[in-house]
């Protein structure tokens, strides 16, 4: 056999085995097509998006700069890179692999969607708007692959193409159901829904997908499918309106959330400082500063994109080592579930940019929380998560939240557009794996119990 047949032959197999969701074996059988040709684009490609899939971002991205660095007028290589890199908040490189691809392939609508989110995330909707419409017109609805051994469960899920989505890659697993994605803004009201019993609307944020969740409220005209997170309960989950409808919870300190236009923000005399100001519609602390004193509130106002601001009292997470910290709890079908506990020395305390990886003695803090959330919350703080859950009245959503020194509970955020993540595979990560397992486990339970399976 020649050599060009032998490499198309361990390609075949392990696409075989990657479509029986025989994953480990299939990266095996990629891994085997790149010793004899580490240039292969598909198996870096294939490769990459499996690693991708299972967790393992550093591998997937080596996989892609390599497909990219070997075959640079690829499009698929360009997108995928783009996208990790776009996920990892590199918007200027992100842009620059999806402009590479529409040079290579200006009909690409993976690319048209990559630099339309890219240029969302930098606050120019102007420049997004032509991609959003290249994108996805005619394409609103995307069958993802499934790979089980039996007939998958049929779910609709519903999603806006402007982001702000729940994070289903790892909660509707592709072993067990096969999964319609839908559009909302783009779909043509005259097409068939695919088949479906059970819809999942994973459209999560309010500020920014009013018009998504108008779109899929109008959809479900068109089904008797019970539904995962209704659209009208997403809708009145915004931060400005989260802030007046859960103030009165009690032992919950929740910050009051005016939405503000820019440029009445200087003659606004009743803001109290610090104060933080966001851009509403982002996600990981893009487009949110903290303004120390008055006379710096025009500059900080004039970083952020868009005509109007939440202006947003600042809650004191530190603790008595002056350091910041975030738990996040997530609520599914009622119940709470303790995620993690971030750490950081910055008033704006994400997990991926904490302290975590480097302290062990933050790891342990953490590892306590996850093991007996009662205990390290306390009564009070318990309370008022079950409050702040039933206010909320939704099947999927999580709490991100600080203690104060009382015990009160120090509220950051409520709402569904919250991801949960393996963990990365290193074995400091190890105490982490059962308590996310347990989360996915519970969504998985709860929607199959609702389809009736």
């Amino acid at each position: 056999m020649s050599e060009d047949g032998a490499i198309a032959e361990l390609l075949a197999r392990a696409r075989r085995l990657a479509a029986r969701a025989e994953d480990e074996a299939a990266k095996s059988a990629y891994l085997d097509v790149l010793r004899r040709d580490p240039t292969h684009g598909a198996a870096l490609n294939e490769l990459g998006a499996l690693a991708y899939a299972s967790g393992h971002r550093s591998a997937a991205r080596t996989a892609y700069e390599q497909a990219v660095r070997h075959h640079p007028n690829d499009a698929l290589g360009r997108v995928n890179l783009g996208n990790m890199l776009r996920e990892d908040g590199d918007l200027a490189a992100a842009r620059d692999h999806f402009a590479a691809a529409l040079a290579a392939d200006p009909d690409c609508a993976e690319a048209h969607q990559g630099i339309a989110r890219v240029f969302a995330e930098l606050g120019d909707d102007r420049a997004a708007a032509p991609h959003w419409e290249k994108g996805f017109a005619g394409r609103a609805l995307v069958t993802r692959r499934y790979r089980g051994p039996a007939p998958g469960v049929p779910i609709l899920l519903l999603v806006s193409a402007k982001g702000g989505n729940i994070p289903t890659r790892h909660l509707l697993d592709d072993r067990v159901f096969a999964v319609s994605a839908l559009y909302a803004e783009f779909h043509d009201p005259a097409e068939p829904l695919p088949p479906h019993v059970l819809v999942f609307n994973a459209i999560g944020d309010a500020d920014l997908c009013a018009e998504g969740l108008a779109r899929a409220e109008d959809l479900l005209r068109r089904t008797a499918a019970p539904v995962v997170n209704p659209p009208a309960l997403v809708a009145t989950t915004g931060r400005a309106a989260n802030a007046r409808r859960l103030a009165g919870i009690p032992r919950a300190v929740v910050p009051t959330i005016r939405a503000v236009p820019r440029a009445a923000l200087a003659a606004a005399g009743d803001l109290r400082f610090p104060l933080l100001l966001r851009s509403p519609g982002f996600h990981t602390g893009r487009h949110f500063v903290a303004v120390e004193r008055r006379e710096d509130l025009a500059a900080a106002a004039a970083q952020l994109p868009r005509d109007e601001v939440l202006a947003i009292d600042y809650l004191d997470a530190r603790g008595s080592d002056g350091m910041a910290r975030k738990y996040r709890v997530m609520i599914v079908d009622k119940v709470l579930y303790p995620l993690h506990l971030a750490i950081s020395a910055d008033w704006k305390v994400h997990y991926f940019t904490a302290a975590m990886a480097a302290n062990a003695a933050y790891r342990e803090e953490e590892r306590r929380f996850l093991g007996d959330m009662p205990a390290v919350l306390g009564s009070d703080a318990m309370a008022a998560l079950e409050r702040i859950g039933g206010v909320l009245g939704l099947d999927y959503a999580g709490v991100d939240f600080a203690l104060a020194p009382d015990g009160s509970l120090l509220l950051f955020e409520a709402n569904p557009a919250m991801v949960v993540n393996p963990p990365e595979p290193e074995p400091i990560w190890d105490y982490r794996r059962a308590p996310i397992a347990r989360v996915l486990d519970a969504v998985q339970r709860m929607i199959l119990a609702r389809a009736g399976r």
